[in-house]
């Protein structure tokens, strides 16, 4: 019995390779160089987005440790104010227990500490605005 020989399969030939068959010499070097150019250009699109990503990753640091700084500071200045707030009661205590004072000098008294208080805060306020615009 003879053996049969297997039958070739036909390969699936893309468009691509048969234009290119069908191509002149030229053609084909003019080809040759587009696809070039094509795959350096995809080598510079997956070069900007890895790019990207280490500053998206550096601004993402940075600014983790701007709000760290943020943080610090602002405990600081509550630290301050509080101290403050506290200084403020103690005198309105001693103020109040000495009635034999004036109340007008224990106002301009408390006025002074209050109004030096809130400049303080004032001043604490406009940093972070400052810090969150910047």
């Amino acid at each position: 019995m003879p053996t049969r020989k297997p039958k070739k399969r036909a390969t699936a030939v893309s468009a691509a390779q048969r234009a290119r068959a069908a191509m002149s010499r030229e053609a084909r070097a003019a080809y040759g160089e587009i696809q070039q150019g094509v795959k350096h250009l995809e080598k510079s699109i997956t070069e900007i987005r890895q790019g990207l990503r280490r500053a998206e990753h550096k601004i993402e640091a940075d600014a983790r440790a701007r709000i760290r700084e943020l943080r610090k500071d602002a405990r600081a200045q509550l630290g301050i104010l509080e101290s403050k707030q506290r200084e403020a009661a103690r005198t309105l205590k001693k103020v109040s227990a000495a009635a034999g004072e004036s109340w007008r000098e224990i106002k301009q008294s408390a006025d002074s500490l209050l109004g030096d208080a809130r400049a303080t805060a004032t001043t604490v306020v406009e940093r972070f605005r400052n810090a969150l615009k910047g």
